[in-house]
């Protein structure tokens, strides 16, 4: 992996995804005694930062193979980020999502124009149907969060947020599948001025934390958390990198993760979702490490069920 990878996967999306801002808080930095920047994927087209890696993805495809369209599986923005970057290219996209997708995101992806398919919420689940649409169908897979093409994608968020302000002490991502932190401690160890990485994650759904303790992929041994998109597994393509560039991993409880969600929405006056929240919770609960530090936040998403509100 080269810096030069980085650069012209920028260039290759940069005509299909915002360049969102970074926004600040007054409030916010007192309360953490640091200086902290947000990098804003809620105003991303979909409404997170997965375009950036979907749109990557089916851009590095054959034309005979885009002919065929692409099938995914996610429980929602990475379903809706190939839904609506496959429309933008022309390509069909064949959407897997579990019965406990958000009903939001479900909508998203059926005004993008994708053909979802149900399945039982498991992870076993959606790969066996995404399987088996590839091969009835001749569509291309993309996986959320273990595709290097997906990986460079999500590291322009960081890479944009580095550009803005170069002089970061560490940036912070939410820790799901793996693809954002990932692609984040690529951009941060080609573009930061020792810059480290750090990852939120709950409590509900720490496979991510106990794999870096373990040095293996771990599993989760359960998936009950308000923050929807964290309920996935690390890859073997993610986790190494991972392994060598991220610093830590901090958790976090499921009221942590509410409080941080309403006190964003309160003081920013922006909407995010729970995972956005994961990190924003970590660093409170971490704050005296990052006193006087200058911090990045990854926010990932604003995809949120406005009828089902945690608070």
């Amino acid at each position: 992996m080269r810096q030069e990878t980085l650069a012209a996967c920028r260039k290759r999306i940069s005509s299909y995804v915002h360049n969102t801002p970074v926004l600040s808080s007054r409030l916010i930095n007192e309360l953490i005694g640091a200086e902290m920047f947000f990098k804003c994927e809620n105003f991303q087209r979909a409404g997170a930062y997965k375009m950036r890696g979907a749109t990557n993805a089916i851009l590095q495809l054959p034309d005979g193979q885009r002919a065929k369209g692409v099938v995914t599986h996610s429980s929602g923005n990475f379903a809706q980020a190939v839904a609506l970057a496959a429309k933008s290219l022309g390509v069909k996209a064949h959407i897997v999502m579990p019965t406990s997708a958000p009903e939001v995101k479900k909508v998203g992806v059926k005004q993008y124009e994708g053909i979802i398919y149900e399945c039982q919420p498991t992870l076993a689940a959606r790969q066996a149907m995404a399987d088996k649409i590839a091969e009835e169908t001749g569509a291309t897979f993309l996986h959320p969060s273990n595709d290097i093409n997906v990986i460079i994608g999500q590291g322009t968020a960081a890479m944009e947020l580095l550009e803005d302000q170069p002089d970061l002490h560490a940036i912070f991502c939410p820790v799901g599948g793996g693809g954002l932190i990932a692609g984040s401690a690529l951009a941060a160890h080609f573009l930061g001025r020792d810059c480290k990485v750090y990852g939120g994650e709950p409590f509900e759904a720490d496979d991510a934390y106990r794999s870096l303790q373990s040095g293996k992929i771990e599993g989760n041994e359960t998936v009950n958390t308000i923050a929807d998109g964290l309920r996935t597994t690390l890859g073997d393509k993610n986790f190494p990198i991972i392994k060598e560039h991220v610093t830590e991993i901090f958790r976090v409880t499921e009221d942590e993760i509410v409080a941080a969600m309403r006190l964003v929405w309160e003081r920013m006056k922006i909407i995010i979702e729970p995972s956005s929240a994961v990190t924003l919770a970590a660093l409170i609960r971490n704050k005296k490490s990052f006193r006087n530090r200058r911090v990045g936040v990854i926010i990932s998403g604003g995809n949120v069920d406005l009828n089902n509100l945690p608070f």
